[in-house]
């Protein structure tokens, strides 16, 4: 007669198989900890390589020096368009960041192996959406000395404010950017395809990044400060995490 669980020494919780039946988490395997073990995983994948991270710090740092060339960083127009500048440097790197996301999972069937793995799906994306805003933050983060340099904007009393904004709009756009990378991750032309998708949802968070970036670099904006843009910004934020945590499932399946 074959072993039973309990003649082999193991318990067996009906309602955990139950739940792992059904594509829940594994007894045993908590949310968080499935989260943590992607996002540690990708820490040392990321910094064995460095691939994903030196590619976009180089890139960005050629948008702010070419766009400091073509504008004189002293004339007061230069000045204006700070805050689209660099977060038009801060998106475009990013970019190259988040497409990484999912397709560095793409061989050896990595990819289908965390679809097929005994854990929550949410996990996944917050697994991912921590790496990203890591990488995200420690890049936005470097690049703001340079920039400071480039367009001779002093940081002295407005280095708090604008480490706040970098942080919050780093969030922004690793939320957004973990959910289509991946949805894009299908498609074959997903590099190209990225792009397509992100941007215009990215308009309404980019919009409030710039506007509260300017006012706090000119600080002469009368009409609208910057806590009101960036209320827009965390608003924008935490729906789209939310939302991308619940829906999270439907869309690793695709």
């Amino acid at each position: 007669m074959a072993p039973t669980a309990k003649s082999a020494g193991t318990s067996a919780d009906p309602a955990a198989l139950d739940s792992y039946a059904r594509g829940g988490a594994r007894p045993g395997v908590s949310f968080f900890s499935a989260a943590t073990t992607i996002f540690l995983k990708d820490l040392r994948s990321e910094f064995r390589t460095k691939e994903v991270f030196n590619a976009a710090a180089v890139f960005s740092l050629l948008v702010i020096v070419i766009f400091s060339m073509a504008f004189e960083p002293t004339s007061a127009m230069a000045r204006e368009m700070s805050g689209g500048l660099l977060w038009l440097a801060y998106t475009f790197s990013g970019m190259l960041a988040l497409s990484r996301t999912f397709s560095r999972e793409v061989p050896n069937d990595c990819l289908m192996a965390l679809r097929m793995a005994p854990i929550p799906p949410a996990a996944v994306y917050l697994g991912k959406l921590l790496s990203n805003l890591l990488f995200l933050g420690l890049l936005n983060l470097l690049l703001l000395p340079l920039f400071a340099v480039f367009y001779n904007v002093r940081l002295d009393d407005k280095l708090f404010t604008l480490v706040g904004i970098v942080l919050l709009g780093s969030w922004g756009l690793a939320a957004v950017g973990t959910t289509f990378a991946a949805i894009s991750t299908s498609v074959r032309l997903r590099e190209m395809m990225l792009p397509v998708l992100l941007f215009p949802i990215e308009i309404p968070l980019v919009l409030s990044l710039v506007e509260a970036t300017t006012a706090v670099l000119l600080n002469n904006d009368p009409l609208v400060t910057p806590g009101t843009w960036l209320e827009i910004c965390l608003g924008f934020n935490i729906i789209f995490t939310v939302l991308s945590l619940m829906l999270f499932d439907h869309l690793l399946e695709e």
